[in-house]
């Protein structure tokens, strides 16, 4: 006899669990794993770097940036499938080898056909670990409280990582080279690799059902307006990196200054993180998801971002960066609270994943989105489609709450 689909209504996931004051050796292991994969990821931030010492065309360089970004949004969502079907740990693993591989071959290889497949794979594994490390932390951290928790200081440790990745490369760039800094990349994957299988136990997968969990994700409207919500809140994020300095360079300020916004932004992340966090697991602790944090982070990221186009000093537009940090920390928890409610157990890290590539398609349309307002209206464009992007994921966020609030209707097969 064929399975017979059957719909049934499921509220929504509430954990009323108490929070353990202590983290089991495993959370600070991938708290550890977070830091080393940002740390030492050098790849992304200076490979525009190592395209201009090719002397590469600006389209030829467009498109191997464009793919390794391509590679990036893929690799999330194939990375967080693969949690779910084959373990944590094996993918994980798999992953940084994968990447200890092709990061110094991108250091490598000079002819246009190699330097577009190695960033496309490049690309794929060089956030690999987020999703499967989001799926992880649900695993092995009973309640929403304990999750929001860990995953605060998760993004603590990404941030404190990408400063280091800033200072550290920095400073080793005009000594060693950008191919070195590649295969330094390549080494920490290797190392992280290794550490994987040895310490993470294999308990830490999943039960793999028939289907997976790709079904269930694709078909769950309230995974997609979420995504939609974390896109425009996380665009002023990609602004950050993409239109600050357009906009700061149009000002007549040197790449100098605009390392003084990334100081400021590292310093902000490391001085207000451990005040909100306990604020945040506060709210995770409640029934409901925390989707009004998550339209509150909107708009400060709009508004902090956004007030760069006021600015016209290195002050001004540090401070811009400075406003926007308490947004971008309580974005990723939030989206993170309601990622872990609504993914079924047994579809985490495809959720994780799918909801990853936020990240990366923030990062690829807010230079785009920057580029045309600074050529159609300067500045002033600029800071009002940035705070335009955070009022509409705020915006977003109110049928994200009617979904959330409606007992979700999934499809089961019986046979």
């Amino acid at each position: 006899m064929s399975a017979l689909p059957i719909a049934i209504a499921v509220p929504p996931q509430t954990t009323t669990t108490p929070t353990s004051a202590r983290w089991p050796p495993v959370i600070w292991a991938l708290l550890l794993t977070t830091f080393a994969v940002r740390a030492g990821g050098f790849v992304y931030p200076f490979l525009s770097y190592r395209l201009d010492g090719l002397h590469l065309t600006s389209s030829v360089a467009s498109i191997v940036l464009a793919v390794f970004g391509a590679g990036w949004l893929v690799g999330q969502v194939l990375c967080g499938w693969l949690a779910d079907r084959i373990g944590r740990r094996a993918t994980l693993a798999g992953a940084m080898l994968l990447a200890a591989t092709t990061f110094p071959v991108l250091a490598q290889v000079h002819t246009t056909v190699a330097l577009i497949a190695a960033a496309a794979v490049s690309g794929a594994v060089y956030d690999a670990p987020r999703p499967v490390i989001a799926a992880m932390v649900a695993d092995v951290i009973p309640d929403e409280a304990g999750r929001a928790k860990a995953n605060g200081w998760r993004h603590f440790a990404t941030n404190v990582g990408a400063a280091t990745t800033g200072a550290v490369g920095g400073a080793l760039a005009g000594r060693t080279g950008i191919p070195t800094l590649f295969w330094v990349n390549g080494a920490v994957c290797a190392v992280i690799a290794v550490l994987v299988l040895w310490v993470l136990p294999r308990a830490t997968r999943t039960a793999v059902v028939e289907h997976g969990g790709y079904r269930e994700a694709i078909t769950d409207p309230r995974l997609w307006v979420l995504w939609l919500a974390s896109l425009l809140t996380l665009i002023p994020v990609g602004a950050l990196f993409s239109a600050l300095p357009l906009m700061m360079a149009a000002d007549g300020l040197d790449a100098a200054a605009y390392g003084w916004t990334q100081v400021t932004s590292a310093v902000a992340v490391v001085a207000i993180s451990p005040l909100l966090n306990p604020l945040l697991a506060r709210r995770a602790a409640r029934p409901h998801a925390m989707v009004g944090p998550l339209a509150l982070s909107g708009l400060v990221l709009g508004a902090g971002i956004g007030s760069a186009g006021l600015a016209s000093t290195t002050l001004g537009y540090s401070a811009a960066a400075f406003l926007a940090v308490p947004g971008e920390i309580v974005a990723f928890v939030a989206a993170g609270d309601i990622v872990n409610r609504i993914a079924p157990l047994h579809a985490r890290a495809t959720y994780a994943g799918i909801w990853g590539t936020t990240l990366a398609a923030a990062i690829m349309c807010a230079p785009a989105l920057a580029g045309w307002s600074l050529t159609h209206g300067g500045s002033e464009l600029a800071a009002l489609t940035t705070l335009t992007c955070g009022l509409l994921g705020a915006a977003v966020c109110l049928p994200l709450h009617g979904l959330l609030r409606r007992p979700h209707t999934q499809t089961v097969e019986l046979p």
